[in-house]
């Protein structure tokens, strides 16, 4: 099921690239693998999926460690506490939910200078739902210059979790304000080239508005276990 999924959703992927005018092998698959054991990320692998996503250090650390031979980029795309970020920092090549400074400077202290620079994404409540984190979109543009200057990190881009919406219009109507407000930040010297921004519901929607990750889980394994 998991090689045949991951297959019809690279075609997915593929088509809405070219309905969109996108440029083909624009968009990154990143399997978001919380929940998921091991043997289900080898299947993935199989499948030729390279990016994975764990929400959980603690749970994320033994699969690290266990496909430590495998040509794996692990992102971290959960909540950032304080006292993990030693170890998202150590174990992870990419971190999607920074959202203020003090996060940023502690990845940014706490990264190795002999291991590559940690690719950051700025995590923003591009729909200002009080349930959700990630800076404001009018706090956005500080922020992101502070971060850009913080040694052994690369901030790369944005990345938005909007309200959950089944109409196409409206999942690209907010997915659209979230590239307007990256490109405004181009537009003021940033050198920004990632939007991760699209899951199982709406992923068709964000990269016709330009999306260059989309984060998929329940569309790969089926619904999630408890």
């Amino acid at each position: 099921m998991i090689l045949q999924n991951i297959t019809n959703i690279w075609q997915r992927i593929n088509d809405a690239e070219q309905e969109f005018q996108r440029t083909s092998g624009s968009v990154d698959l990143l399997v978001v693998s919380k929940t998921r054991t091991v043997e289900e990320i080898n299947t993935a692998l199989l499948a030729g999926a390279h990016h994975f996503g764990e929400n959980y250090v603690q749970e994320a650390l033994p699969k690290i460690k266990a496909l430590s031979g495998e040509d794996i980029e692990w992102h971290f795309i959960g909540k950032i506490q304080s006292n993990k970020t030693q170890l998202i920092a150590e174990n992870f090549s990419w971190v999607h939910t920074v959202e203020n400074l003090h996060t940023a400077g502690r990845l940014s202290m706490q990264r190795s200078e002999d291991s590559p620079p940690l690719n950051v994404c700025i995590q923003v409540n591009i729909s200002d739902e009080s349930s959700k984190s990630g800076t404001t979109v009018n706090a956005l543009s500080d922020l992101a210059g502070e971060v850009a200057r913080l040694p052994n990190i690369n901030l790369r881009g944005l990345m938005v979790i909007p309200e959950i919406s089944h109409d196409f219009s409206a999942q690209r109507a907010i997915f659209h304000s979230a590239l307007q407000v990256y490109q405004k930040l181009v537009r003021e010297g940033l050198h920004l080239d990632t939007l991760s921004m699209g899951m199982s519901g709406d992923f068709e929607a964000a990269i016709a508005e330009g999306s260059t990750i989309v984060r998929l889980g329940t569309a790969i394994f089926g619904p999630r276990i408890k």
